[in-house]
């Protein structure tokens, strides 16, 4: 397949998000910029939610893993449905209640600025490591086979992707995302689709067929019921669900746009939406899975893991489905990164600043502000993937559940604490306490073996984490004098 092709399809796909920014990014103001005035449809929201919540990591890697994991990614798909349901109606009702713009002004209201300023620190570091390994392993795609063929270094692939990204959301923000996440799940859902049928049809196979196929090679097992193993079921279920609870709910780039709905009710109709949409992709990306093996093993392609679906797509099928994998990989790019910019961005100037609070700021002056805190997380996340980069992990999901087990527990715990209980916190000892539990996680999990003999901590670090905290907090509070948010 042509590079030059390959490249100027990135261009002409570019080109029409620019398109929609300028058409959506007139007139726009920080209020548009952080929530979208409110003013979001949300069968759009929710539609271009799917594409954030699945990423190029789950475009890439979900599929790659059906060779060592079967289906048993079905089983945390599972855990985040139940999760979504708790989004939906315990937390976005607390949210529209209190009229918030960044989700973490809760824990200001409920335990004192310390606590907020945890919560949103926390935030920032865990959207920063997630987002930016989902944007390391598609640039990293983009860069075999494209960027080599014309001996541009790695970090120039990088720096000009987020320049893409910058440019397009730069004015907008969450009013410009809402529309560009909706064209990009499009193709990205699209792509998937052709890529199914493509297979079928070229190995002849039905779908039962090649169901059949599958099953013969153990590719289907959705349910592991070994209690020791990190695959069985009641782990990944609850490790799904709080997992959603968190990296979504507890989430301001996910909250953002569901806030910039208009009515609690509309959000709520989102995330529910969202929920069982998302069921049906994620088995279809297993079901694709279990062709791209089928498919090598028709072809003796021996790739694996994250490499085997770019591999077959770029040099082992005809042009025009190595274009619609670039589409496809890029529309899968695109919204997990612009929105984490955009919402790091809203957080950092929110939460960290207060520039919304500060009285001496007009909001052109607060407008200069945001678009230099702007700037300087569009660098970050450079530096961020060059790390990555280093690193060069063999499955990039792993990775990034790995990591938000440890990142996110913390806001698990104050979240939970904070709507489970009316007790008073000693406010200053909550980051002593949000940094102790995910070190006593990381010893736990590095010790494992000694401390839990043949038990295999998996997902489940995510809610022993959020336990600490919440056992913490605990510890350090006593008896609400009066009825607390």
């Amino acid at each position: 397949m042509s590079p030059i092709l390959l490249f100027s399809i990135v261009i002409i796909y570019f080109a029409v998000l620019l398109l929609v920014a300028w058409y959506t990014g007139r007139n726009s103001s920080n209020e548009s910029f952080f929530i979208g005035n409110r003013n979001s449809n949300w069968m759009l929201v929710a539609f271009g939610m799917v594409g954030t919540s699945l990423s190029g990591v789950t475009f890439v890697s979900v599929p790659g893993g059906v060779a060592t994991a079967a289906f048993a990614y079905f089983q945390v798909m599972i855990g985040y449905f139940l999760g979504y349901l708790v989004i939906a109606y315990v937390l976005l009702p607390l949210y529209y209640k209190l009229h918030l713009t960044s989700i973490y002004n809760y824990l200001s209201n409920r335990f004192g600025k310390a606590s907020y300023k945890t919560g949103a620190s926390f935030f920032i570091l865990s959207r920063t490591l997630g987002a930016t390994a989902r944007l390391y392993l598609v640039v990293n795609i983009l860069q075999e086979a494209i960027m080599n063929q014309f001996n541009v270094p790695f970090w120039v692939t990088t720096l000009v992707i987020l320049i893409m990204i910058l440019l397009y959301t730069f004015e907008g923000g969450v009013k410009t995302i809402v529309y560009t996440d909706t064209m990009q799940t499009s193709c990205m859902l699209l792509g998937l689709v052709i890529c199914v049928i493509y297979i079928l049809h070229t190995m002849n196979l039905s779908l039962g067929d090649s169901f059949t196929a599958m099953t013969n090679k153990h590719m289907t097992q959705i349910f592991f019921t070994n209690p020791d193993d990190k695959s069985f079921f009641l782990k990944q279920i609850l490790g799904g669900m709080f997992i959603t609870i968190t990296m979504t709910g507890m989430d301001q780039e996910m909250m953002q746009k569901n806030i910039s709905v208009k009515t609690l009710k509309g959000a709520q109709k989102n995330v529910v939406t969202l929920a069982f949409v998302l069921l049906g992709v994620i088995m279809l990306f297993l079901f694709l899975g279990g062709l791209l093996y089928l498919y090598a093993d028709f072809l003796h392609v021996s790739a694996v893991g994250d490499k085997i679906f770019p591999v077959l797509a770029l040099e082992h099928m005809p042009a025009y489905m190595s274009i619609i994998f670039i589409i496809a990989l890029i529309s899968a790019l695109f919204p997990s990164a612009d929105g984490a910019i955009t919402a790091l961005t809203s957080s950092f100037c929110i939460d960290i600043l207060d520039i919304r609070q500060r009285g001496n700021l007009t909001e052109v002056q607060q407008k200069k502000t945001r678009q230099r805190v702007h700037l300087v997380v569009s660098f970050i996340f450079l530096l961020f993937v060059l790390l990555f980069k280093y690193i060069n992990s063999a499955s990039m999901i792993n990775v990034i559940l790995v990591v938000a087990s440890y990142t996110y527990g913390p806001l698990l715990g104050l979240f939970s604490f904070g709507i489970l209980t009316r007790r008073r916190v000693n406010d200053a000892v909550v980051p002593v306490l949000a940094v102790a539990a995910p070190l006593i996680c990381l010893f736990l999990d590095t010790y494992q073996a000694k401390v839990l003999g043949d038990y295999k901590i998996g997902l489940e670090l995510l809610v022993i984490n959020g336990l600490l905290m919440f056992i913490g907090l605990l510890l350090f509070s006593k008896p609400a004098e009066k009825k607390l948010l």
